[in-house]
C-alpha cells in the first residue's frame, strides 16, 4: 500500500514538470570539451587516424544510453525519480549494468577524447566517472531502495554498478 501511495505522488509530482532543456549538459558534455580541446591542447596524445576510433566509441555509448532509455519507455516509467519513474526497471541493459545511462555518457566521453586525442579532453569522461559513482548514483540508489524496497536490493545484489 505505501508502495503505491509513493508511486501516486511521483506521479502526481512529475506531471507539472517539465524536463529541463538540457543545454547545462550539453554544454558540459560537448562544448567545453571540444573548446578546452582548442583553447589548451596540453597535449596531443591520439592522432588520425587512430582518433578516428573515437567516433566508433562514441556510437557504442550512444547506443548503450539509447538502448537504456528505450527500457524506460516499453515500461513507462521516467529516466529519474523525481520526474516519476515508477517501475525497477532489470531488462535490457539493465540485466547488466544498474546504470546503463551513466556508462553511456562515460564511454561516450571517452570516445570523444579519443577523437579529439588531446589529453584534456580525457579529463571529462574520468571526472564524469567520478561524480557519478562517488555523488549521484549513491543518491540515487537510497531513493531506489526507499521506493522498491527488497526487489531493488535483491537487484542490487544480482547486477552491478557499472558491468
Amino acid at each position: 500500500m505505501r508502495d503505491e501511495v509513493t508511486k501516486m505522488e511521483m506521479k502526481s509530482n512529475s506531471a507539472g514538470q517539465k524536463r529541463r532543456s538540457g543545454i547545462i549538459e550539453l554544454i558540459v558534455l560537448i562544448v567545453l570539451p571540444i573548446l578546452l580541446n582548442y583553447l589548451f591542447p596540453l597535449k596531443v596524445i591520439i592522432t588520425p587516424p587512430l582518433s578516428y576510433l573515437g567516433i566508433i566509441v562514441m556510437i557504442a555509448g550512444f547506443g548503450c544510453m539509447a538502448l537504456a532509455a528505450k527500457e524506460f519507455r516499453s515500461k513507462k516509467t521516467g529516466f529519474q525519480l523525481k520526474s516519476g519513474g515508477t517501475e525497477l526497471v532489470i531488462s535490457g541493459p539493465f540485466r547488466f549494468s544498474r546504470n546503463p545511462m551513466y556508462l553511456g555518457m562515460v564511454i561516450w566521453m571517452s570516445g570523444l577524447a579519443v577523437f579529439l586525442g588531446s589529453l584534456v579532453v580525457f579529463f571529462f569522461p574520468v571526472a564524469l566517472f567520478l561524480l557519478a559513482h562517488v555523488v549521484l548514483i549513491p543518491i540515487e540508489e537510497k531513493k531506489m531502495e526507499q521506493v522498491f524496497g527488497m526487489d531493488y536490493l535483491n537487484y542490487k545484489k544480482d547486477v552491478r554498478r557499472w558491468v
